[in-house]
């Protein structure tokens, strides 16, 4: 018996309502953008209070104007209806090859968050939990799942992805299409009931699923009493993992102050002449600050190898130890693989923030294999790409 089951009642975008995922943006005021230029994004769902004509209300006080943009979608044929769907999804560009997944709903007590805890879902990493609350309000008040969970199939990834690509090919003109913002093609076709969809589903459900992006999505479901969450089941195949980096905004030492704190703190800093970039897999991290570029060699404890990772090191040394910041601190951003080390240089050079923190990017199989183990990944160390785009696909809820 598969874990991964059809939408039940699933509303299908007729084109204009994608959009990046809400936790993709480094600055607020992109969100804003976005909404203002494209008001059918369902970016102005998932982040309401983002949207031009809510700013500065709450999250919880713009949930009402949520709703509203929702039945409003729906009204005006920005949705149409399917039922008893899966979703076949194929993201292209022109120098990548073909990404695949499934969109469908998968059961939410099979998640697992420790070794000791059975289940087909493993959820890998720490979470912040005001986001799953707004994730649940957010769910309660428009009675849909607007983003999907990523989910890796680490089984019989191989031959989804085989069976995917061949389903796409045949499946002619696809229902949708969407561009995202760095020019890849995200196209989906609806399958229903029959022969077909029982295989994919079967192969989507055929081994351990990792959750890949949605942590918190997956929380809220679980908190939010869901049975089932919206996912995209896709392969090993079809991903890879970019840095995921950290722009402090405010210090709690001077940047003069902050290479002898580290070296205190038992970190090893040499200053560096050549151009700021992101460190590769075995290098140490690097830092900008004050104008000057530091290679970090930040001391392990004595702790497991997941919680000696260069991000856990990070949070715990740098951000914990040496600048007494909690992780959830608002001081704190943390950036995805979509901005460049120049990017995040800039803004410290530029004095909008005073410290960039950049961090060798975890491999997939390195991933994998934590989670395999049932440990757990540090909190936002593996930025995924390409990603599932948000509002293309929409599960109504029960009720």
């Amino acid at each position: 018996m598969t874990v991964v089951h059809p939408i039940t009642r699933a509303w299908i975008t007729t084109g204009g309502t994608g959009a990046q995922n809400y936790d993709e943006f480094a600055d607020d005021a992109e969100i804003t953008a976005i909404v203002e230029a494209n008001p059918h994004s369902a970016l102005a769902i998932e982040m309401p209070h983002r949207a031009p004509e809510s700013l500065g209300r709450s999250f919880a006080d713009a949930l009402p104007a949520a709703a509203a943009r929702l039945a409003e979608a729906k009204a005006d044929g920005s949705y149409t209806p399917a039922e008893q769907v899966v979703v076949l999804y194929r993201i292209s560009s022109p120098v990548e090859e073909p990404a695949y997944g499934l969109w469908a709903m998968v059961d939410t007590d099979q998640i697992s968050t420790s070794a000791d805890e059975p289940g087909l879902v493993i959820r890998n990493e720490d979470v912040f939990v005001e986001k799953v609350r707004e994730r649940v309000a957010l769910a309660e008040a428009v009675g849909h799942l607007l983003s999907p969970v990523l989910l890796l199939q680490t089984g019989s990834g191989a031959r989804l992805h085989a069976a995917l690509a061949t389903a796409t090919e045949a499946a002619g003109a696809p229902a949708a299409t969407d561009v995202d913002q760095v020019g890849r093609t995200h196209a989906i076709w609806l399958l229903g009931p029959g022969p077909a969809q029982e295989e994919l589903l079967a192969l989507a459900g055929g081994g351990e699923l990792v959750v890949a992006d949605g942590n918190h999505r997956s929380l809220a479901a679980q908190t939010g009493g869901l049975t089932r969450f919206l996912a995209v089941v896709t392969t090993p195949a079809s991903v890879a993992i970019q840095p995921y980096n950290r722009l402090v905004a405010e210090l709690t030492v001077g940047p003069d102050e902050l290479p002898d704190r580290l070296r205190a703190a038992g970190a090893t800093v040499d200053e560096l002449d050549d151009p700021v970039t992101v460190p590769a897999p075995g290098e140490p991290v690097r830092i900008r600050t004050g104008g000057r570029t530091y290679a970090v060699g930040l001391p392990a404890g004595p702790g497991t190898a997941v919680e000696n990772l260069d991000h856990a090191l990070v949070e715990r040394v740098l951000l914990r130890e040496v600048l007494g910041l909690d992780p959830g601190d608002k001081r704190i951003t943390y950036v995805g693989g979509d901005y460049p080390a120049s990017w995040l240089v800039g803004e410290v050079d530029a004095g909008r923030a005073e410290l960039a923190v950049l961090i060798a990017p975890v491999t997939v199989d390195d991933f994998v294999a934590v989670n395999l183990a049932r440990q757990k990944m540090p909190r936002k160390s593996t930025w995924f790409t390409p990603k599932a785009r948000g509002g293309l696909v929409l599960a109504e809820l029960p009720g």
